[in-house]
């Protein structure tokens, strides 16, 4: 079972938009929404769903709304989730900015939007591409000719629409991974993992088949073909275009791609990474007079490749003050706000060492109250490269009128939650 009523509330509780879908849960029961948040904040018990008698909430935040949906029945709370969340990305798509203020100024067209999202509680055309070809914002010089709804939305393809032609026709591929580290304080890496997506912006004529080919270890294994850099993918999540039937069955990513631009999967590589930037530091402090800092940062990926916009992010005590910066390249600028140091190098070659040194004044009267010792956190992207190897080996573009197609493919490496613990 799914939703019963979806609220858009603004942070007071206040109800600004709902549509009851079931009419099996008592309209009024969002009343109690608010109150059993705060009661649950207090008490440090902050959960996402939340119960009143047989009622079940489902809630998530964006910006200055709260997003509620309410079930009396042992609901699939994933699926609820999911369509929330897709509730976010339609109406990011149409208003820009998803806050209490778009939503008050477009009335008419939230409300048409919840009717074509959900129907009786279950989502329904959720693509917004394809709900933009007949819910518009200008509601009032829409033609008579023009109202009725896209054979997409009762087609089996009902993410692509028929009769789409381009002059040229092109794929681009993205292939982006962020890198999640934790480093302690002695340097043993305590855990990594990576996870990917592969992007795709599609500028293709007609109703193309796609089929996709990664160096996948299963299929290498499955046609006998072990040879080469394999990758072990987990935790895939596909776009609804590819049919699961054919990889499941022999691990091809075949399917008709939305157009324009859409995530078509995402993975995840549990494996043991090496720390692309290293980072040593030596923090002293010196009480009632000054800190000290050193940070040495090492690339330590292939010479050939340069990561872009690197930012070492450096915690500093929030009684620090008088700051004074010396650094082998880059810029490094006090954040007090944030109790921070920034190192910034717009390109850092692999293989290469630089170092930056930190001086702070300390107030002579101590602070009484314990910091913490937060993590210095790394910032950065390396294009061209991937840490998992993974490839795309060919990209098959089949389509009735037979046009050539041509696909592009580029990798980029990103930092994720990228963190390493110091002593101080």
């Amino acid at each position: 079972m799914s939703a019963s009523a979806i609220f858009v509330l603004d942070l007071k509780g206040k109800v600004l938009i709902c549509r009851n879908y079931k009419g099996d849960v008592d309209m009024a029961e969002i009343d109690h929404f608010m109150p059993l948040l705060m009661q649950h904040e207090e008490d440090g018990l902050l959960s996402p769903v939340m119960s009143h008698g047989n009622v079940h909430f489902m809630w998530i935040k964006h910006s200055n709304l709260y997003l509620v949906a309410t079930t009396n029945k042992n609901s699939n709370a994933s699926l609820v989730y999911s369509f929330l969340y897709k509730i976010v990305e339609v109406f990011t798509e149409y208003f820009k900015e998803l806050e209490e203020e778009s939503i008050q100024d477009n009335f008419v067209v939230v409300y048409e939007l919840l009717d074509e999202l959900m129907d009786f509680g279950f989502p329904q055309t959720t693509e917004s591409k394809i709900l933009q070809e007949y819910i518009t914002q200008e509601g009032a010089k829409l033609e008579v000719t023009k109202t009725k709804v896209p054979t997409t939305v009762t087609n089996a393809v009902s993410w692509r629409s028929e009769g789409i032609k381009y002059k040229k026709n092109e794929v681009f591929i993205d292939v982006i991974e962020s890198i999640n580290v934790l480093v302690n304080a002695n340097g043993s890496v305590m855990s990594s993992d990576i996870v990917g997506s592969i992007k795709l912006k599609t500028m293709l004529s007609g109703m193309p088949e796609l089929r996709l080919g990664l160096n996948d270890r299963v299929l290498f294994a499955l046609t006998g073909r072990d040879k080469g850099k394999t990758v072990v993918m987990e935790d895939v999540k596909f776009h609804q275009c590819v049919r699961l039937s054919r990889f499941e069955s022999d691990r091809t990513i075949s399917f008709i791609p939305p157009d324009g631009e859409s995530e078509l999967m995402s993975y995840r590589i549990n494996t043991h990474v090496k720390p692309l930037i290293w980072i040593e530091s030596v923090i002293e402090k010196f009480s009632h007079s000054r800190v000290e800092i050193m940070v040495k940062a090492k690339g330590q990926f292939k010479k050939q490749s340069v990561a872009n916009n690197v930012e070492v992010r450096v915690p500093v005590p929030s009684d620090a003050d008088s700051p004074k910066f010396k650094t082998s390249t880059g810029s490094a600028k006090y954040v007090p706000e944030k109790n921070l140091v920034v190192w910034t190098i717009k390109s850092f070659p692999g293989g290469k060492e630089f170092l930056m040194r930190a001086h702070f004044g300390l107030p002579s009267v101590e602070n009484d109250e314990a910091e913490g010792k937060p993590p210095i956190t790394v910032k950065f992207e390396i294009p061209y490269f991937t840490v998992s190897g993974i490839q795309v080996r060919y990209m098959k573009i089949i389509e009735k009128s037979g046009y050539q197609a041509l696909p592009w493919v580029r990798y980029i490496t990103q930092s994720g939650d990228y963190q390493l613990r110091t002593n101080v």
